[in-house]
Formats: structure tokens, C-alpha cells, sequence
């Protein structure tokens, strides 16, 4: 069957089997080995990716229910002018990667809660995170890497309004 779905802001159309995982179209198909393969029954959430926004496991769901739909994977996470998304910077200012096999699935959940939830306590970022596994048991730093996350797009945006007041004086 024919595929056509958005991959981190490219139209892709693919000739695919219609039982091919998700995961495995981004990965094969595409070449974006960012997003992990670990479990295959959607235990361990390394392949999550987000799809229209929302974060779902790649490895349970076919790449022929991504038709006419936006896919994003950690590979596209990064801004428009190349620069780290703060998810990203906040897992490397707060050694949020640890041995980095969760990292890709652990950021794209990160990006959709600070989109429907710019400031999440400790404990809605550790709910949000509660359906992926890090082998490395690095929790701690996970959670500090989202906070640190969340506390920088605030001063962003904060920086951001006062430039525009600046402007329109």
C-alpha cells in the first residue's frame, strides 16, 4: 500500500507492507535511527514519537495509520534554525541522558507535555514519564532535565514579550 504522512515537517510517500510498524518505517524506510526500537510491546516507550502532536509508542502502531498525518521524531525536535529545542538543552544541562537508549522517547513525551503544560510540578512531569522505562534508573535527572526545560521557555517567553513592548515603544 502507498503511505503519505508529514516526517518532521517533509511530505514522505512510501510504497510500505500494510503490517509494517511505525517504528519500523522511521527507521528503515526513512533512516531515523534516533527513534529506538526496545520492547516491541509498548512497555518501554524508547519509540515514542509524537503524531499530530500527541505522543504515542511507534512500535504499536502500523505506519499505515500515520497516513495523512504529521509524525515527529526526536530527530526533528531540534528548532528551525538548527539550534537545541530547550527539552534537548535541558537533557544535557541536567545529565538528563544517562546511557541514552530512553532519551529519544523520554524527550518527545517531555516536548508534548510542555505544549499542553508549560509549567509542570515534578510530579505531573514524572506522570507524564510514568509509561517509559530508563534501564539507568535516572529518574532524578530526567525530571530535573524537563523542569529546566519548562523554567527556560518561561524566560523565553518572558525575554520574547519584553523585546516586543521594546518595538511597539
Amino acid at each position: 500500500m502507498r503511505v503519505t504522512m508529514t516526517v518532521n515537517g517533509e511530505e514522505v510517500t512510501k510504497e510500505i507492507e500494510g503490517r509494517l510498524l511505525l517504528v519500523h518505517f522511521l527507521r528503515d524506510h526513512l533512516g531515523l535511527t534516533g527513534t529506538h526500537w526496545g520492547c516491541d510491546t509498548s512497555n518501554c516507550g524508547t519509540c515514542v514519537v509524537r503524531m499530530d502532536g500527541e505522543p504515542v509508542k511507534s512500535c504499536t502502531v502500523l505506519a499505515a495509520m500515520a497516513d495523512g498525518h504529521e509524525v515527529t521524531t526526536v530527530e526533528g525536535l531540534a528548532r528551525p534554525d538548527g539550534s537545541l529545542d530547550p527539552v534537548q538543552q535541558g537533557f544535557m544541562e541536567c545529565h538528563g541522558l544517562q546511557c541514552g537508549f530512553c532519551t529519544p522517547g523520554m524527550m518527545m513525551t517531555a516536548r508534548a507535555l510542555l505544549d499542553r503544560n508549560p509549567d509542570p510540578s515534578e510530579e505531573e512531569v514524572r506522570e507524564a514519564i510514568s509509561g517509559q522505562i530508563c534501564r539507568c534508573t535516572g529518574y532524578t535527572t530526567i525530571v530535573r532535565s524537563v523542569c529546566w526545560a519548562a523554567e527556560h521557555e518561561a524566560a523565553e517567553r518572558t525575554s520574547a514579550a519584553a523585546d516586543q513592548v521594546k518595538e511597539e515603544v
